[in-house]
């Protein structure tokens, strides 16, 4: 029997900040490639596709180059990344009535509903890990099993979340999410340089080496 074709959907907004509230800025250095062999190991599987979903933060120069860093790191290990944008919003503190402007992620869910339901009609996958805690990607999960039913699709929650009970019942139950934990993570790093194609060196940013 073949190997199962694996198309992994990263939400990056929802693993990064899982990853920052572990206060260990050093696993935020992963490879996605890695920690999605640990959940689909050869030979039964092939990964065929991975998409990282997130944005840029363009008011924050410093965190936007470790991100930018980050993102080449992992489109030289065969990641397809698919950007979205902030938008300024406004907020207001009822209590004081002060206001300020803040920033709103868009487009990353509708984009791993889109990319989801596009890659199950074009049929790039047989089984499908989804990565994140979002219940807004309910409905498309359950299009994808309604209309697709050959199609095995898989959650893994980011490290100290836990997913909706209407996630969970999108994708099929308890017994279709898989936990990362913290090992996985730290098994899972990328390396302190990786050669591009073009012969760079994409170096890891000092936030993020390792405790000595």
């Amino acid at each position: 029997m073949p190997p199962q074709r694996v198309a992994v959907f990263v939400d990056g907004f929802n693993l990064y900040h899982a990853i920052k509230d572990l206060r260990e800025e050093h696993l935020k250095w992963l490879s996605l490639r890695k920690l999605s062999e640990v959940f689909a190991p050869a030979p039964q599987f092939t990964i065929d596709h991975i998409f990282y979903f997130s944005a840029y933060a363009t008011w924050l120069p410093d965190a936007r180059s470790r991100h930018e860093k980050y993102i080449s790191a992992l489109e030289e290990e065969g990641v397809t990344v698919v950007l979205g944008n902030f938008k300024k919003k406004d907020r207001k503190c009822f209590a004081c009535n002060t206001s300020w402007k803040d920033h709103e992620e868009k487009e990353t869910d509708v984009n791993i509903a889109l990319y989801l339901l596009d890659g199950a009609y074009r049929d790039i996958y047989d089984r499908a890990l989804i990565l994140s805690a979002d219940s807004d990607l309910a409905p498309a999960i359950r299009i994808v099993r309604d209309r697709f039913p050959e199609k095995s699709l898989r959650l893994l929650t980011p490290v100290g979340r836990y997913n909706s009970l209407e996630l969970l019942k999108a994708v099929g139950g308890q017994g279709r999410a898989s936990k990362i934990k913290r090992f996985h993570l730290e098994r899972c790093l990328l390396p302190e340089s990786i050669n591009d194609k073009d012969g760079r060196i994409i170096r890891r940013p000092a936030e993020y080496d390792p405790p000595s």
